[in-house]
């Protein structure tokens, strides 16, 4: 197999007019078919060709999750064009560099913000031939290089079908299929050269490791395509003939978890958090004996599954209070994934192992891996069976991980790894060791089963100014797994202590908040009265009670406001952008450590 393409075309042919893809339209969900689907990819080969784009050109992609983002990453696969993602959330300004970077030819934009956002820098980027609109809705430009759909599919000729097919035959596994701009959150974005290789490889090896899945399953997508995980996930789902459901507003998720009721989907733990909070807040709520249920179902839930996961038999009483636990509790907790999740490849950021394994107990079996941009995605991933909670599983078959025994990097060498960042060889250098190892940044170790453990972003560790170690994820993991909290971002590099910022689960503390009396009061008041904060210093002190001295959170400030994704302190995947808020709330800290000094004189 030369290239991800030729699988698509052979899932495309044996599914014929079965269902592809699903996707909402005015707000009803419609189906779309395999021999519709391959049609639009390749009419929109055609049209790319008529634009005059050639193998290895770029094309870029800046639009919401819908069918035409995939179309139009499909049909630069036929004409051997590498596609480059652009974050609908994306500014005008950060979508730039990455036009001008990758000189892409051709840009296909979703919305009319987007369209407007792209005509705002079109003036700079010369070398971009058309802008054509995914979105049929939006509004017509007075610009001849600005296309609606509909138009640029009719640039296409049947004539054209002889080079599609001429370029299908040269595609070789060396092609870059795509460039991914990371985040830039260190420096200037970096496109990382994905190669066809490296998308076929993920494509093998997952086969020998994710559970049993084909033609009856229904994924949900909703996190960003142009992100690395949503992307290869979508490749393996239409790879293995598969729907994909396309969610285009992921704030939308759970509702759309009860229309689809898929039986997979990719996730971040952002989600499953958000969901454990709820479910926690509800029960604290509830009556005495609702509680004691849910106790009960949930440990039955745990004891059934920890027996299936380790290849154990299920004795006949556990078997029979599994179906009662099942039916008056478990089964509701299902529901909220619309009732069918049969297993959710999770990753992006750490999730608790206390998270991980409640899920699992509930039925929905959480599927932990670990990877990058640079690695295709995925490196390692938990095995259906015999894994432990608090991993991310073993290497894949064929990858090779070791640790760096002076500074506990992981690195990794193997067919799924980046060929490099796009026009910068210094960066590329410096990434890699000399026998060809990469770097990647994240610090691990295997525990005794040979599973991978994430203890923390290198780059994000820091030392106390009397020279301890810190590993921030550790304690935010650990902390932020409590439902009274929303987000927690620690602070101490140079400092005398730790600290912290915490946005408290506000939903998630309503009876707490009615108890107390406090119910009328707003978050900028709550976050500053005497009973909330103690409430927190008391919780934080009991999250914490395992950490050594040094890690305790000395102090903390409560924030009112979520960090957002629109205020640029999330990325697109949910993970805090640690740099922007540390410096955004910089005057708080300060505050907080001019606190703690006053405190030591006194």
């Amino acid at each position: 197999m030369k290239a991800y393409s030729h699988l698509f075309i052979q899932r495309a042919e044996k599914g014929g007019d079965t269902r592809a893809l699903a996707y909402r339209d005015n707000g009803q969900w419609r189906d779309m078919t395999w021999n519709a689907f391959y049609d639009a990819v390749r009419r929109t080969a055609r049209s790319l060709i008529a634009l005059g784009v050639d193998a290895q050109d770029r094309v870029a992609i800046w639009s919401h999750n819908q069918p035409r983002w995939t179309i139009a990453d499909l049909a630069c696969q036929l004409v051997r064009a590498v596609s480059v993602p652009i974050y609908p959330t994306n500014t005008a300004q950060q979508a730039a560099y990455i036009l001008k970077d990758s000189q892409a030819k051709v840009v296909f934009v979703g919305t009319e913000d987007q369209l407007s956002r792209a005509l705002e820098v079109m003036g700079d980027l010369p070398h971009i031939q058309a802008v054509v609109s995914l979105d049929d809705s939006a509004a017509q430009v007075a610009s001849e290089k600005v296309l609606t759909f509909d138009a640029f599919l009719d640039l296409g000729e049947a004539s054209h079908d002889n080079q599609v097919s001429r370029r299908l035959e040269e595609a070789r596994p060396e092609d870059l299929l795509t460039l991914i701009y990371t985040s830039g959150t260190t420096g200037e974005p970096k496109g990382v050269m994905l190669t066809q290789s490296n998308v076929l490889f993920q494509m093998t090896s997952h086969d020998g490791r994710i559970l049993p899945c084909g033609e009856s399953d229904v994924s949900l997508c909703f996190l960003p395509l142009s992100h690395v995980f949503e992307r290869t996930w979508t490749y393996y789902v239409l790879h293995k003939g598969m729907t994909n459901a396309y969610l285009d507003d992921p704030k939308q998720v759970m509702e759309a978890m009860q229309q689809v009721r898929p039986t997979v989907m990719c996730t971040v733990p952002r989600l499953l958090e958000k969901i454990h909070g709820a479910i926690q807040e509800k029960v604290q709520s509830a009556p005495t004996f609702r509680r004691r249920m849910f106790r009960w179902a949930l440990a039955v839930g745990d004891a059934y599954f920890q027996r299936q996961k380790d290849g154990l038999g299920v004795p006949a009483g556990l078997g029979l209070r599994h179906r009662v636990a099942d039916a008056m509790v478990l089964s509701k907790l299902k529901a909220l994934f619309g009732g069918r999740i049969r297993f959710m490849p999770c990753a992006g950021a750490p999730l608790s192992a206390e998270i991980e394994r409640f899920f699992c107990g509930v039925g929905v079996l959480v599927v932990c891996g670990w990877g990058l941009t640079e690695t295709t995605a995925t490196v390692t991933c938990h095995e259906t069976k015999g894994f432990s909670f608090g991993t991310v599983g073993r290497p894949l078959p064929g990858l090779e991980v070791r640790i760096n025994p002076r500074n506990q990097e992981i690195l990794v060498r193997g067919p799924n790894v980046m060929q490099g960042y796009y026009n910068k060889p210094e960066e590329t250098a410096a990434v890699f060791t000399e026998d060809g190892w990469f770097r990647t940044g994240d610090a691990g170790t295997f525990d005794a089963y040979g599973e991978l453990i994430i203890t923390d972003r290198i780059k994000d560790l820091f030392k106390t100014s009397g020279g301890k170690y810190i590993a921030p994820q550790m304690i935010e993991t650990l902390v932020g797994a409590d439902p009274a909290i929303e987000q927690i971002t620690i602070v101490g590099e140079g400092r005398k202590c730790v600290t912290a910022l915490v946005v408290p689960s506000f939903e998630n503390l309503e009876g707490f908040l009615q108890e107390k009396g406090l119910e009328d009061l707003s978050r900028e008041e709550l976050v500053k009265h005497p009973v909330f904060t103690t409430f927190f210093r008391n919780k934080i002190d009991e999250l914490t009670r395992v950490l050594a001295p040094h890690e305790k959170i000395v102090r903390f400030t409560l924030i009112p406001k979520e960090f957002s994704q629109e205020d640029g302190e999330m990325t697109p995947t949910l993970k805090l952008k640690r740099k922007v808020i540390l410096e955004r709330y910089a005057d708080i800290i300060e505050d907080m450590y001019r606190k703690i000094d006053q405190a030591g004189k006194k």
